[in-house]
């Protein structure tokens, strides 16, 4: 191993930020046990560090006791959740993203313009469940190019395209080429649905992929980004691995001369920190560089309501 390349930016996006300072915030106002429905970000780590301070994740509303207070997690929920939380009379706080909270402004446009929508996105996966949630008779699901050409739909003169905010910057477009071709008349959204810190950090990983011979992701199995950017890295023929932690990284991954390293946008940066300090075990001698393609300063703040509460508590 001759060098590690760092990528930048890499890890908590403004989104995953805002959240996880969202749940800290109903914390020190209300105390624990606190409910949050679904994993508040996708990342184990931040899952068990809220556990051990009295955070229960739930995905059936249904189970948190009546007049709780409940925190909807970064990915969004559908109006069907925000109608069972008020039917158990829940005091809600939302710590959806608000570019997640954008692509359900545009489903429900969409939807009381009388359009039918397209969604592209990972089935089963919260966020689409959340957004598409906002108009389930109007909206149909697409993975792929392939689902685009099996599509069946009646013809509508008003359609329109949507996107999950996680997905492959590549992968939309080949879904989207795909629709284009065979509804010209379909709308898209002024502005892009993929997020800002995807985008970014799929520029980056492209950057450090062309000059690696191994790319490391650090970040969950079950986050939809960190699988991206490993695919992202993988399409541009280097050979790319997602961990969750250092006790993922094989040794052997030392013999290759330059690795680079980055992280999902829910992943803490002392997990990445950790990787780097397995890959220098022995090797202390070998170099960190960072490798920047973009600066990013986008930032969320929590509702004023919620952070003069947190102060007057404190």
């Amino acid at each position: 191993m001759e060098r590690i390349l760092l990528a930048a930016p890499r890890g908590f996006c403004a989104g995953v930020a805002y959240a996880i300072e969202v749940v800290d915030l109903a914390l020190r106002i209300y105390g624990a046990p606190l409910y949050v429905r679904h994993a508040i970000v996708h990342n184990q780590w931040v899952v068990r560090s809220f556990e051990q301070r009295g955070v229960i994740f739930v995905e059936d509303i249904g189970d948190i006791p009546e007049g709780s207070v409940v925190v909807y997690s970064a990915h969004g929920v559908s109006p069907e959740v925000r109608r069972q939380s008020a039917e158990r009379n829940l005091k809600i706080i939302d710590a959806t993203c608000p570019l997640v909270t954008k692509v359900h402004n545009e489903a429900k446009h969409y939807a009381n313009k009388g359009y039918f929508m397209i969604y592209i996105g990972h089935d089963g996966h919260v966020e689409a469940e959340g957004t598409m949630g906002e108009a389930p008779d109007r909206m149909v699901l697409v993975e792929s190019p392939e689902d685009v050409a099996a599509l069946e739909i009646p013809h509508y003169d008003k359609l329109a395209v949507l996107t999950q905010t996680t997905l492959s910057v590549d992968e939309v477009q080949r879904t989207m080429d795909a629709l284009l071709a065979k509804y010209p008349h379909i709308e898209r959204p002024k502005k892009e649905d993929i997020c800002y810190a995807t985008t970014n950090r799929q520029m980056a990983i492209r950057e450090l992929a062309e000059a690696c011979d191994l790319v490391i992701i650090v970040g969950s199995h079950m986050s939809s980004n960190s699988n991206r950017l490993r695919e992202v890295a993988e399409s541009c023929g280097t050979e790319a691995h997602l961990v969750d932690s250092a006790a993922n990284v094989d040794i052997a991954w030392r013999e290759r001369k330059v690795i680079g390293v980055s992280s999902g946008a829910s992943t803490p940066e002392h997990l990445v920190q950790g990787v780097i300090g397995r890959l220098l075990e022995d090797h202390p001698e070998v170099p960190v560089n960072v490798l920047e393609t973009i600066r990013e300063d986008v930032h969320f703040k929590p509702h004023r309501e919620l952070i003069q509460l947190a102060m007057a508590t404190s």
